[in-house]
Parts: C-alpha cells; structure tokens; sequence
C-alpha cells in the first residue's frame, strides 16, 4: 500500500511535463509516503510510553513512595497538566524558531531522558523510601527525601517538556512532506490523517494493555524499561530517517500575531473609531479579501486603525507590528475570544476524564476475573474507554446516521453543538454510576468485614465499572471530537494550529482544576478526625460522594453551556465579514 502510493505521487509530480522535461529533472527524493512510518513511529512510541506509565503510576507512588492517595494524585494531574500544556509551546518553538524536524528530534531525546531518569527511581534503592515498611496505606513510613522527590518529579517534568516538542509538530511535520504539486494531493492528506489518528488509537491500547501487563507481572525495574527502551529505538530511527525528510523554514507564528494584537489593542485603547464607512483607514493585507473588520468586540478593532500613514511602508507593510496590526489578525484575536466560553464549557468533562486513580484502586480491589482465570489488569480497564469511543463512532457514523437518513428521506446529522452537549450529558451520567457502583462495592466491603484492609479484594465482579468506561467513551466521542470540529469550523484557516491546540489547552486547565477540587474536598472531609472521603484506604473512604459531586458539578456546566450556546448564536459566520464586494456593493 505504501510503496503503491509513493509510485503515485511520484507519477504526479511528473504529470505534465514533457518525457525531456522528464529526463533533465531528477526524481523528488525528499518528502514522500516512504518517510510516514519514521514520523508516526516517533510519536507512536512515545504515547505508548507514557500512556503506558500514567495508569499504574498511582500505585508506584502509593507502594514505592509512600504516598497517600491525595498527594500521589495530585502529582499525577500536575503531570498530565504540563504534558497537555507544554504541546502549546513546542507549537511555538517549532513554527517560530527549531522548525519541526529539530523541534520533534529534541523532544525525542529530552522524553528518553526523562523515561530513563523514571526507570532509574526503580532500578536505584536509595531512589525511593526504604521499603522495609510494610504499611498499605503508607502511615508511619518514612517519606522520601527531598533529592528522591527530585529526581522522581525531574523525569516527569522532563517527559512533559518532551511531550511538547513531539506532539504538536509530528502531524503538521508528516503534512509537510507530501508535495503538494501532487493532483493526488488531498487523497494522500486524506490517508495521511487516517493512518496518523489509527496508529495514535493502536498506541493508546498497546500501552493500556501490553505496558500495563509487563508492570504487573514483571515489575517497575521491566515495566519502566520497556517504554525507555521504544522511545530510544524511535529517536535513532527518527534521526537516522533525516536525509529523506523534506524540512520546511520557519515562518511568522501566529501565537506572536495573536500577542501583537492584543498588545495594540491595549496601546491605541483610547484611540477615537474611524467614520463608520470608512475603508482605507483600516490596515490590511495587499489582496486581501478583508478590507475593514467586523462589528461584533469592537474595541478589538482599534488595533488595526492606522494612525499615520508613515507607520506603513512602501511594500504595504506595517513599520512596526506592535503599534500596527491588519484586519486579518483582529478578526483572528476575535474569532479566539468568542470562543472562550464554550471552549471553557468542555473543561468539566476533562475533569471528569482525568479521574483515572481513584478507578484503579476500585478495580484493584475487586475480582478482576474475566474469562476462566484471565485476570484483567486494574490498568488496562481504560481499554473500555477507548473500545465504546471507537464502537460508537463506528455505529454512529455507518448505522444510525444512515438509518435514520433512510427512515426521515433526508440525510440526518446532527450540528456541532448538540454532540458536544449530549457528550456533557453522558459524562454527567458516567459520573453518577461511577458513585452508583462505588457506593455497591463499599457496602459489601463493610459486610464482608474488609473495611479495615485497603489490600483486600472485595466479592464483585470488576465488570460493574465497565458502564462508567463506557459512558465516558461515549461521552468523549460526542464531546471532543464535536470540540475540534467546532474550532476548526469556526476559525480562519490561519487559525487551525489553535484549533488544534486548545482540546488540550483544555484537558491541562481541567487537571489543575480537579487538584484544586480534590485537595478541597480532602481538607473539608477530614475535619475533626473523620476519614477523608478520598482516603488512600478506600474501604473507610466515601468515593461515591466525590464522584456524586462531580456529578453536580457536571450538571451545572449542562447549564452553563446552553447559555453559552444560546450567546455564542448560530454557526459559521455568525457576524457578517465587510469584504471588498460588500463594501463596492454598498458604494452602488
């Protein structure tokens, strides 16, 4: 197939050209289909590696560390927190100084780094607490030092860093290498993109399975290896793949267009408005179709008024870009400020999301058993997740939008909106059978006299979390699949590196907010020497109730969406654009 869609493209970026053109160009060496698998494998390995470290992990802190399940948690969302943000800045970096190739190959090396200082917490003793404390839950034992917390935090900040220079370049970096002379060239994207989120599902699932299972059955010194080992054998081979690269220069990003702008807006905030039908007081691009801006956030508008034409120069260039912006980028700073809300709508769900500790441990201390003796890991029941989201995409995209299209005569889709507010309704719905089922397993807990030992497996089937999986599966395919339809819907072409990135912007202000909440609800449920409801015994504790309050929570941004909605009005150019045909129109 691949060597198939290489002859391809080779065959179109030869297509009309004379056989003695043919013959005096030489054959397009860089770039092409054959550098794919070096790209995806990159990334590949490193979602495998660190998908593969987060599920366990909170049972290294609790067991290696001695943490209590609060800390250990807190730890894990700060991690998750940075690995999502950091992808932002490696956007940056990558578009505005490294370039891609470089950027990507020094976030392989500084996440093997990182992967291998973790692997080393666990092949050094004196990394860790002594181990001679027996205690479950951790009381009483010796906590680690101030250089075993830094060398533990060190390899998860540096795996985070790594993150950032991977993630956010390996797709537009794999785009870049396809000729775009190709006729051929938007199938080719088409499989591209296919092939990039099919290996980003197989690696998620390698990682909640194979990686997982190493970890518990062959230990953290083997489990911590493996991982290390991918991620090296990725960077060799991204680095030794380089000749073939096709490596773009870098270009004006648009996060410093979006900082000029906002810059300029404040500087000429005291700046009076031009008449209204005035158009060459407005800077703008040479040909370009957006010649004054839009009325809605107005004062943004400031920022492109031209104050003195010496602030422009002969090339139609503004003098200065931070006194000076053009219609293009106000009407990108708006298009980015109106979205704010019902960006901010999805961040509960995320919260939701990233409660994968606390599931653990319920699953950790029921029967796991599935078929015969196969137990399932307690890690690997993320699995669920990630099943129900390809399931219903699948049964939704080929069966029940088909059907009901049949049924109706007319083709059925549901609008961008109404799947991201039934993926809030499902994961307020997960939330509650989260605190259903916990409820259930803490009372035969307490019946069967286990509420003392933390370690002992309660009499029910593990199989009662999968609902809970499943739903937040569900939920997710509603939600954050609809959320990157909607930006990059809504926004400018221009735009669509922020499109890309703010699901995760999302996903890291949800974890700082869920430490918030979690350290809140601990401090408030462990007065007067009561068991906090998230205790690291999770027989004494009351899980339920912390998942019934998210589920409040989730019922509260249910209605903080529909206004936002309802604010945000319809979809696709919600205010008009004056462009050069409207305005010759109103000239008429």
């Amino acid at each position: 197939m691949v060597a198939e869609m290489e002859v391809e493209m080779e065959r179109g970026s030869s297509s009309g050209q004379s056989e003695e053109n043919q013959k005096l160009v030489p054959r397009r060496r860089k770039g092409g289909i054959v550098t794919m698998p070096f790209i995806l494998a990159n990334e590949s390995f490193e979602k495998v590696a660190s998908y593969g470290l987060l599920p366990n992990m909170i049972l290294y802190l609790i067991t290696e560390y001695k943490m209590g399940v609060t800390q250990g948690t807190d730890i894990l969302f700060y991690w998750s927190a940075a690995t999502n943000f950091m992808p932002v800045v490696g956007a940056f970096v990558g578009d505005s100084y490294f370039g891609r190739f470089l950027t990507i190959g020094i976030g392989s090396i500084i996440s093997f780094t990182g992967m291998v200082l973790l692997w080393l917490t666990a092949m050094i003793p004196g990394a860790r607490p002594a181990s001679s404390c027996k205690s479950a839950a951790g009381v009483g034992c010796k906590s680690a030092s101030p250089a075993q917390y830094g060398l533990l935090l060190s390899s998860f900040a540096i795996m985070s860093i790594g993150a950032g220079g991977i993630r956010p370049c390996s797709i537009a970096f794999g785009a870049d290498q396809i000729d775009k002379k190709n006729p051929n060239y938007e199938r080719v994207l088409e499989s591209f993109f296919g092939w990039y989120y099919a290996s980003a599902l197989i690696s998620v699932m390698i990682a909640l399975t194979a990686i997982v299972a190493i970890q518990d059955s062959m230990g953290w010194k083997v489990g911590f290896g493996v991982p290390a080992i991918l991620m090296f054998c990725s960077t060799i081979l991204f680095f030794v793949a380089s000749p073939l690269y096709v490596k773009m220069k870098v270009s004006k990003s648009l996060f410093i267009g979006l900082a000029q702008t906002i810059v300029v807006t404040f500087k000429n905030r005291k700046l009076a408005f031009p008449p209204q039908d005035s158009t060459g007081s407005y800077h703008h691009e040479k040909d370009s179709e957006l010649v004054a801006p839009s009325a809605y956030l107005r004062f943004i508008n400031k920022a492109c008024i031209i104050k003195n034409p010496e602030d422009i120069t002969q090339d139609g260039i503004a003098a200065n870009p931070w006194s000076l912006c053009t219609v293009q980028q106000v009407e990108e700073l708006k298009a980015l400020v109106k979205v704010i809300p019902m960006w901010s709508t999805g961040i509960m769900l995320s919260i939701n999301m990233s409660q994968s500790s606390f599931p653990l441990l319920q699953a950790k201390s029921m029967d796991r058993r599935f078929i015969s003796n196969f137990k399932i890991p307690a890690g690997s029941f993320g699995m669920f997740t990630i099943a129900s989201l390809f399931i219903w995409v699948v049964l939704y995209d080929r069966v029940i939008l088909p059907l009901a299209s049949k049924l109706k005569g007319k083709p059925v889709r549901l609008g961008v909106k109404e799947r991201m507010g039934i993926g809030l309704f499902f994961s307020t719905m997960s939330m509650v059978v989260s605190g259903i089922v916990e409820n259930i397993r803490r009372r035969k807990a307490i019946d069967q006299g286990l509420q003392n030992n933390p370690n002992a497996i309660v009499d029910m089937s593990a199989m009662w979390l999968v609902p809970q999986y499943a739903l937040s599966g569900i939920a997710e395919a509603f939600n954050a699949i609809g959320q990157t339809e909607f930006y990059y819907t809504e926004f400018p072409r221009s735009m669509s590196s922020i499109a890309s990135s703010l699901v995760g912007l999302g996903m890291a202000v949800a974890n700082l907010l869920a430490s918030v909440i979690l350290n809140t609800v601990d401090n408030a449920t462990k007065k007067h020497g009561k068991e906090s409801w998230v205790s690291t015994n999770i027989n004494q504790g009351r899980y339920e109730n912390y998942y019934w309050l998210l589920a409040v929570m989730s019922l509260v941004n249910m209605v903080y969406f529909v206004f936002c909605s309802w604010l945000y009005g319809p979809l696709q150019k919600t205010s008009r654009l004056r462009r050069k045909d409207d305005i010759e129109k109103e000239e008429e």
